[in-house]
């Protein structure tokens, strides 16, 4: 009889329970949503890739009260490439094999992109890119890759026309470091230097890290009007430090693998008087900057703001795509359709739309100038310019 007495009394308290008692955390109602980033976190080019990182952990951070509201746990989780394609690779695999994960941020490098983006779409897995450049990271044609960036056969004749028309040079001597990114950008710079009507007096490509005296031999004796390096700053800061301690006075230009204060730190005084382009604008004194800063204790720089914007607009489409499946985990392939439906997305870097490859619809294009031994250039010139048409691969 006690027993009994005991289950009516549960049985008539029950509803006063489930109104009193607060409400079960609304994260472990539907379960855990990931953002994954790949960048370089260890070795020489770890400073941008820990920048890229902050930046999206940032836009995750400030979305986590939204996720729980709509029954989901949103975890962040950061992947070293290091910089290396068989890196990358190995991690995408692992990414792809957790379901929890719906968006990947990344990468630096795009000879470690592509083949990593190739994991990435046998899953449908959404990526973002906040700084591959190569034309093939969108040209492929894969509906779940996308960037927030420009591209490289517009940046490289970017800085190939402002040499010939502002600059009103004659001569170049072209250098790349001979991976996918520094050759890619080194021949779309060529080819535009060719149509201006410069004169291409070299053109080498080069694997050494540290000492470039033989190499600086030969642009010393062709004395050329700018010497132009596709790659990044580890090699690049070195490259023209040097040339200037052989007496090199050319002119020097990069493209936006240079686009770091760690140029500055490595090239020291000699980077007085250098350009780069970039895909990048150049971090603000504005209210993200002032909240990096409070984050994370270190000023802000550019690269960070794409990895916030990357990271943004694909939460923007998660969510989109959860409320679209009526507050269902949605599928990869369905949040890959959402953000190619964005349109106008107020980033802190610009208004994102993507078109049909996955390339930003507009992008601008930077060609800033070390003025000082201080980074970022002051900007020289801005160019805004529409993605070029849908290409065969």
């Amino acid at each position: 009889m006690r027993r009994r007495i005991l289950t009516i009394l549960a049985l008539l308290l029950a509803p006063v329970f489930a109104v009193c008692l607060p409400p079960a955390d609304a994260s472990a109602q539907k379960g855990t949503i990931k953002i994954a980033t790949q960048t370089p976190l260890s070795g020489e080019q770890a400073a941008i890739g820990e920048h890229i990182k902050l930046g999206a952990q940032l836009a995750v951070e400030e979305k986590v009260k939204s996720f729980r509201q709509l029954g989901f746990e949103l975890v962040f989780v950061p992947y070293d490439d290091q910089a290396k394609p068989e890196v990358g690779v190995a991690n995408a695999r692992g990414i792809v094999a957790d379901s929890d994960i719906l968006l990947i941020v990344g990468h630096w490098n795009s000879g470690v992109a592509l083949p990593s983006s190739e994991i990435y779409k046998d899953a449908m897995l959404p990526m973002i890119s906040p700084a591959n450049t190569h034309p093939l990271i969108t040209d492929r044609g894969y509906p779940n890759v996308n960037r927030v960036c420009g591209r490289d056969d517009i940046q490289g004749p970017v800085g190939a026309g402002f040499v010939a028309q502002d600059l009103n040079l004659k001569s170049v001597y072209i250098i790349h470091n001979k991976t996918f990114y520094g050759q890619g950008i080194a021949d779309t710079f060529r080819d535009e230097a060719k149509k201006r009507g410069l004169k291409v007096l070299g053109y080498e490509g080069t694997e050494e890290k540290a000492n470039f005296g033989p190499m600086i031999i030969p642009v010393r004796a062709k004395n050329p009007d700018l010497v132009y390096f596709g790659g990044e700053y580890p090699q690049g800061g070195l490259l023209l430090r040097q040339m200037r301690e052989k007496g090199v006075k050319a002119l020097f230009m990069g493209p936006d693998g240079i686009d770091s204060s760690e140029m500055v730190k490595i090239a020291g005084d000699a980077a007085v008087g250098s350009y780069y382009t970039t895909v990048a604008a150049p971090a603000a004194s504005g209210e993200f900057a002032k909240k990096f800063k409070q984050r994370f204790r270190k000023d802000v720089e550019a690269w960070a703001m794409y990895g916030y914007d990357a990271a943004a607009v694909g939460l923007k489409a998660i969510e989109d795509a959860i409320k679209e499946h009526g507050g269902k985990r949605p599928a990869r392939a369905q949040v890959a359709a959402a953000i190619r439906k964005i349109k106008g997305f107020k980033g802190v870097t610009a208004s994102i739309t993507f078109n049909d490859k996955g390339d930003p619809v507009k992008a601008k294009y930077f060609v800033l100038k070390f003025e000082k031994r201080q980074y970022p250039g002051k900007v020289v010139k801005v160019i805004e310019q529409e993605a070029p048409g849908a290409k065969k691969s």
